[in-house]
């Protein structure tokens, strides 16, 4: 049985997260250059955001959370996973074939339903074309994230990390070859994602094929294991619904205020990549670690990889945002403000940057507490707390839009996020000491936050250094090369002398080579 490595599977996730989340991020300084802020952008981020919605529903979020615990123990066990697994993929497929043909015939429905706020204006229209477009991806992405599954529970994380790069890898070649041909690069943009998402399934499959999962469709069954996966998963899918209706209040509260939209999707993408890069890649890699465990009764091998997964996570992500917090509209200003992106619209992403960045921690933490209870079979415990969640940021996103507009949503999201970790945190207790932070997190924790601080004023006094250098076309990313370089080599070195971690433990993980 291949043993699955907690840090040096984290640091695999995370680099072709990174990867991913890199070119996601230059995805956005393409879009917001050659399309910029307005109807077309708002209308392609209420369109791509339907199959997004449902991949968590369904897939990444629902659906895996019930199959990765099931599936790990099988393949822990010898229980015929194949056969799960075949099982699990001709149920899934089935559904998402009927949600794909109801969704293109109810489109403008739909649409209506997440942004009431176009409904008048050409963006209506314009989001449910869109919308027909982009929606089959959802069929191929969720496949994708099954084969994902399988491959993370095996212990295999490279290529399943690295295949969402395939999205943002076709998207930004063919929007760059439509602009130099003079086509249109907003349909080069919708036509392309489907099309990634079928490269995106074959690649993973190819990839459990060759570990010896090789799984064929078939006709759906409903065997004693499926009833058992939908009793798991269907909390789960309510849970994730509940999180995709916090993303839907939001724009839904934006759609009514021009450029919103946009805005909020910006400052979502450069507060998601350190979101990835970390809080995805320990949840990832967490969740089948800690099913195996449990399934061989080692809950102190348990307790001690939760503790390292929080340890590590709070080490990369509290930096970050102290980082978004402090010096947002520097990393704005040169990412995005070029072409179609004014002043003003940096200004705007910057302060919703801002919000975000207050609430990485929570975000990441999330993927840290929730296989805890996932691991368990247990998505009824999670989804409770998700839907007091979404009522704290209804709440607060509508109550607080009248009086101070657009912002509200990225306030709420924030909130909520915080709220969740408190609920998990103390949900946990009654799992007992696998579900507490040894005593090595806790030492390490007040050294991470004061390490981060330190480098948070070492970021401000450059900033103010480098000031006038970020208004000259010529010096800005030169300038901001130089502030992120600061901030790397302060918070290195602070993280150091404060003994909030050795950096020979991410050198030890680096030099094993997990598959």
């Amino acid at each position: 049985m291949k043993p699955i490595r907690l840090m040096s599977g984290i640091l695999t996730v995370g680099f072709w997260t990174l990867a991913s989340r890199v070119l996601g991020v230059a995805r956005e300084i393409i879009i917001l250059a050659l399309i910029g802020p307005g109807p077309l952008l708002d209308a392609f981020v209420a369109a791509f955001r339907l199959p997004n919605m449902f991949r968590r529903f369904f897939a990444e979020g629902a659906f895996n959370a019930a199959f990765v615990p099931m599936f790990s123990k099988k393949y822990e066990a010898g229980e015929d996973p194949l056969g799960f697994a075949r099982d699990a993929m001709n149920g899934l497929g089935l559904v998402l074939l009927a949600v794909s043909a109801v969704a293109l015939i109810f489109m403008p429905a739909l649409v209506y339903a997440t942004a009431s706020g176009f409904a008048g204006s050409d963006r209506f229209d314009l989001t449910v074309g869109y919308g027909r477009v982009v929606f089959p991806y959802i069929f191929f992405i969720s496949l994708a994230a099954l084969f994902s599954g399988v491959l993370n529970a095996t212990g295999r994380f490279a290529v399943a990390a690295a295949a969402p790069v395939l999205l943002n890898i076709f998207v930004i070649v063919a929007m760059l070859g439509a602009h130099f041909v003079g086509g249109s690069v907003i349909s080069a943009l919708i036509w392309t994602v489907p099309v990634a998402g079928v490269a995106q399934l074959a690649l993973t499959w190819y990839a459990a094929e060759q570990s010896g999962v090789r799984v064929r469709p078939g006709r759906p069954r409903l065997t004693p294991d499926m009833r058992r996966l939908m009793r798991i998963a269907l909390p789960a899918a309510l849970a994730g619904g509940v999180m995709q209706v916090n993303l839907l209040v939001g724009q839904q509260v934006a759609s009514n205020f021009d450029k919103a939209v946009g805005w909020l999707y910006a400052a979502d993408r450069l507060y998601q990549l350190p979101l990835g890069v970390v809080g995805i890649a320990v949840g990832i890699v967490l969740l089948p670690d800690l099913s195996r465990r449990l399934k061989a009764r080692d809950d102190t091998g348990g307790r001690a990889a939760f503790s390292r997964a929080g340890e590590i996570s709070l080490a990369l992500t509290i930096p970050c945002a102290v980082a978004l917090v402090v010096v947002p509209l520097p990393m704005v200003s040169v990412l995005f403000e070029r072409g179609a992106t004014g002043p003003d619209d940096s200004a705007a992403i910057a302060l919703a940057v801002a919000l975000y960045g207050l609430g990485l921690p929570a975000f990441v933490l999330q993927k840290v507490l929730q296989p805890l209870f996932f691991a368990r079979e247990d998505t009824r415990t999670p989804f409770r707390y998700a839907v007091w969640s979404m009522i704290a940021n209804a709440v607060i996103a509508i109550g607080l839009a009248p009086s101070i507009g657009w912002i509200a949503p990225a306030i709420a999201t924030t909130t909520a996020g915080w709220l969740m970790v408190v609920l998990l945190l103390l949900g946990g207790r009654r799992l007992g000491e696998v579900a507490r932070f040894d005593a090595r997190f806790r030492r390490r924790l007040w050294r991470i936050c004061l390490a981060s601080a330190l480098m948070g004023a070492a970021m401000w006094g450059t900033l103010i250094l480098l000031g006038p250098l970020f208004g000259q076309p010529g010096w800005r990313y030169l300038a901001l090369l130089v502030l992120l370089a600061v901030g790397a080599l302060s918070y290195a070195l602070a993280g150091q002398a404060t003994g909030a971690f050795r950096l020979s433990e991410f050198r030890n993980a680096l030099r094993r080579k997990p598959r």
